[in-house]
């Protein structure tokens, strides 16, 4: 039978709460969308309050544009499931096999003490499921547990979007909190490439990280490794 998986989006539209525009990061939903569908996998797009998922507009445009991302604003069946995502509200997460958090600065808001989400998360995590995150995707597991009771990433080799890659950006003193240095003190064992912005993704067991926008593939590839040995 072919895999399910549930992609689940920002709805926040705003850094913090000024009026500069943020949202999801399109390639860190397009390209692993694109590797699952030539698998044969079902994709379906979530968001926190679902309609119409918010995107950085410096996502679509150059030099952040990719050819992916072009075709997807082309594909209106693919369209159609960020217009219209599924709000979380109303996902229990049963009917899926993995679960996928993509970034975008909008995450730093409406992931962290997003109790639906939490809740959600949870679920895969007492069944054994598949738990993938990139970039700024991370922020959604900042208070989820393992079922030892202890922060789900301690001692794991979990990676995210860098201090020095969000310094890098000069958006350190916008964010909630410096999304590396939280995982640190969760007890993870923080990973990250030797290079900014460079594709470096991780898998340790169930539970797949990325650390930027381009490691986005590789994490969709991580995934499929791991519902391959389920």
């Amino acid at each position: 039978m072919a895999k399910n998986i549930l992609i689940v989006c920002t709805s926040w539209d705003k850094l913090g709460n000024t009026d500069e525009p943020t949202g999801c990061w399109a390639e860190e939903v397009v390209a692993p969308y694109y590797i699952w569908k030539k698998h044969g996998y079902n994709v379906t797009i979530a968001s926190v309050k679902g309609g119409e998922v918010p995107m950085d507009e410096a996502s679509l445009n150059p030099p952040y544009l990719t050819k992916e991302v072009e075709d997807f604003l082309l594909d209106d069946e693919a369209m159609k499931g960020l217009m219209e995502s599924v709000p979380l509200s109303s996902v229990t997460g049963k009917e899926y096999d993995a679960v996928f958090l993509p970034g975008g600065h909008g995450t730093c808001w409406d992931f962290p003490d997003n109790a639906e989400l939490v809740a959600l998360l949870s679920h895969f995590v007492e069944y054994n499921k598949v738990i993938s995150a990139v970039c700024h995707g991370p922020m959604g597991l900042v208070n989820v547990k393992g079922t030892d009771g202890q922060p789900l990433v301690a001692g794991k080799k979990v990676t995210c979007f860098s201090d020095a890659e969000e310094f890098a950006v000069a958006k350190e003193n916008v964010v909630p909190f410096m999304l590396e240095t939280r995982l640190k003190e969760l007890g993870a064992l923080y990973e990250c490439g030797p290079e900014k912005w460079a594709p470096y993704a991780l898998r340790d067991g169930n539970l797949v990280t990325g650390q930027n926008p381009a490691s986005s593939a590789r994490v969709a590839d991580l995934v499929v490794d791991a519902l391959t040995l389920q």
